[in-house]
Order: structure tokens, then sequence, then C-alpha cells
């Protein structure tokens, strides 16, 4: 089993509080998110940034090692995750997380891209983990 570890410290009230985020390897050290890193674009992260890139990081990977697994290899994968966050009854839920993939992979009909494509997408751990709609949308260009 592998263990992956994050923080999160927060000071004050949920509305005008203040919180840092912090990772294990370090990449996130003391990362600033609040209210309004969440709900008005201010600069700093919050939790559906890093589900977005959680999810693309994992789906690109777990179609890399489908691609590897039926004897091809990708050019170039380009993953981009939107995370929707709704309003649910008192509070919120992450909805969906829409996955549009770039990819350039020599030699692939496109049924078999799709097929991998989908492998992945139901295959990822962090696909496994998500309660919520997720969709890909993928387009293959021979290079």
């Amino acid at each position: 089993m592998i263990n992956r570890k994050a923080s999160a410290h927060w000071q004050g009230s949920g509305k005008e509080g203040k919180g840092q985020l912090t990772t294990q390897s370090g990449v996130l050290s003391d990362q600033p998110y609040g209210f309004n890193t969440r709900f008005e674009d201010k600069p700093g992260t919050n939790p559906e940034e890093l589900i977005a890139a959680a999810h693309a990081g994992c789906f690109t990977m777990a179609l890399a090692f489908q691609l590897q697994g039926a004897g091809f290899t990708a050019t170039e994968l380009r993953t981009e995750s939107v995370v929707s966050l709704e309003k649910e009854g008192e509070g919120f839920k992450v909805s969906k997380s829409a996955l549009t993939l770039t990819a350039t992979i020599p030699g692939i009909e496109q049924a078999k891209f799709d097929e991998l494509a989908h492998a992945a997408e139901v295959n990822c751990p962090i696909s496994k983990v998500l309660n919520a709609e997720i969709t890909l949308k993928a387009t293959l260009s021979q290079g």
C-alpha cells in the first residue's frame, strides 16, 4: 500500500478565515486557500482545483499504461479536467469532472484509441474515488 499525505491549517471563520495547504512532497508548502480562492477566483488554490489536477494527472498516466500494454506509445497526451462544484441543500458537492484529452499516438486506430481511453477513464484511481459524473472527450491526431 502506498500512502500520500497532505495537510490543511485553518484559522478563523468559514468566510473570513484563511488556510494553508501543504503536501508531503513539498510541491505545496503553506499554499494559501480560503473562501475568496474557492468562490471568488482570487490568487491561491482550492480543493476543487487540486482534485482537477489529480484527476487529469491520474487519467493521463493510466492511459499511458493502457497504451503501453497494447503496444503503443503516445507522442503526446494533454488532458484538462474541469471539476464542477454546485450547491446541494445547505452545502456544496463536486458534481462532475469533465476530462478533455488531446492525443497524438502513431499507428493507433480510432476504435482502439476509444477503447483504451475509456478503460483509463473508468480505471484510474482518482476516477474510482470520485462520487461524481465523469465525462471524457478524447481527440486523436495521427502524428
